[in-house]
């Protein structure tokens, strides 16, 4: 039987306009340093963006998003973040931002099977 681990998480959050502090949540980031697990989703809800913010550029919103995943894992297409070890990509990740994505507080938990965490989170924080 696999043993628990902690786990860190973060929730992606897209901002359209920061002065408002309007928030759709668009992801979850989970790291769990022990396992050397470092993964995130991400689902931008179109139509939830464009009715908080009708001007939004949903395409590039959802450029940005996609880098994510891949910075976590280390893509070498996701540049010199990506390039990063696992626990200062992470660091850099959740660090704290006045962009237009921008992470929630970090959060943890315990668990067995960290992929199988970041699934339950996305569909009761995001889907």
């Amino acid at each position: 039987m696999p043993e628990p681990n902690s786990f860190d998480y973060a929730v992606i959050r897209v901002v359209p306009r920061v002065e408002r502090s309007e928030f759709i949540n668009a992801g979850v980031i989970l790291f769990a340093r022990t396992l050397r697990y470092l993964d995130a989703r991400v689902l931008l809800d179109r139509e939830r963006l464009l009715s908080l913010c009708p001007n939004s550029d949903v395409d590039e919103i959802a450029q940005h998003l996609v880098q994510i995943p891949k910075i976590c894992a280390g893509d070498k297409t996701s540049g010199p973040i990506g390039e990063m070890p696992q626990h200062e990509r992470w660091h850099w990740l959740v660090s704290p931002k006045s962009t237009m994505i921008q992470m929630s507080e970090v959060h943890s938990g315990i668990s067995e099977n960290p992929a199988g965490e970041l699934e339950r989170l996305m569909r009761m924080l995001v889907e």
